[in-house]
């Protein structure tokens, strides 16, 4: 078996990819970082390995699964051996802790806080994707991983980070809770409870209020819901490949989700490159699947 490119990134799904580089530029902006230094663009290659290693390990895990369900995937199509996905994942959760550490464990850095919560990031992708099917939990442990991320960008900056870190990254958490919940109905065709999905407000009714702060939410607000409108509309139609359409279209608004929260920090220039994640994330879905 040899390894191509093209294999390489769709076990990574590297499509989604942008959306954890608006995650870490999230985090650093809500933990209060004054100044953006060397350190975010190696805290851009930690989540990176962290997302792609993730994405890895999920099909490793889910090989036998895929096989059934999904034989076009790489590991049960027979173009990669199971156990070399195993070691690549494992190798860049190793990579990712590296990174953060180097990041932190500087003079103005935040310490083995950062260090902990990237350990504690890794081991919840692990336990996510060993334990995800059949598990009601699967959504919430998802959404865990997804605040991590947050926490371990902000605090690899500061020790003591400002308060909007956490409630972002708790907000991040309810999001997901309504995309996995979604992404695990793929298989049945529909989704047969739709309260769930009422989790995808909780970054809304956050930028309602971050209104009376200012306006420089009101774009990435009004995107988010139009965005959320497309989703709904999947949802509703129930026609082949709808959910998986409406899944994507969720990860792609994650981009979103974090220029509303960026907004409340002021800082216009990074409200575009998050709206400029959510673009590039649905243009690099065309070409590999985000699912």
């Amino acid at each position: 078996m040899s390894w191509s490119v093209r294999t390489a990134f769709e076990l990574g799904r590297v499509s989604n990819l942008p959306t954890a580089w608006t995650n870490t530029a999230a985090g650093m902006l809500l933990s209060g970082a004054a100044v953006v230094d060397w350190r975010f663009p190696v805290l851009l290659l930690a989540m990176t390995a962290a997302y792609t290693g993730g994405m890895f390990l999920n099909d490793a895990f889910d090989a036998e699964i895929d096989s059934r369900q999904r034989p076009e995937r790489p590991i049960p199509s027979g173009r990669v051996s199971k156990s070399s996905v195993f070691l690549a994942g494992f190798s860049m959760l190793g990579l990712s802790v590296l990174l953060v550490s180097a990041c932190a464990l500087t003079n103005t850095g935040g310490g083995w806080p950062a260090v902990l919560s990237a350990i504690a990031l890794c081991a919840t992708i692990t336990l996510y994707n060993a334990w995800h099917k059949g598990n009601t939990l699967s959504p919430v442990i998802m959404g865990a991983c997804r605040l991590l991320v947050y926490i371990t960008a902000g605090l690899s900056y500061t020790a003591t980070p400002d308060g909007l870190l956490y409630l972002g990254a708790t907000i991040s958490l309810c999001y997901l809770i309504g995309l996995t919940y979604t992404a695990k109905q793929e298989s049945l065709g529909e989704v047969r409870n739709m309260w769930p999905l009422l989790f995808l407000l909780t970054p809304v009714a956050f930028g309602l209020h971050a209104l009376s702060s200012g306006l420089l939410a009101l774009l990435p607000l009004l995107l988010l819901l139009a965005w959320l409108l497309v989703v709904m509309r999947f949802l509703r139609r129930r026609q082949a490949g709808d959910i998986p359409r409406a899944v994507v279209s969720m990860i792609a608004g994650i981009s979103l989700m974090d220029a509303l929260f960026i907004a409340t920090t002021g800082s216009l220039g990074w409200v575009v490159f998050c709206i400029a994640g959510f673009v590039t994330t649905l243009v690099l879905q065309r070409w590999i699947s985000g699912t």
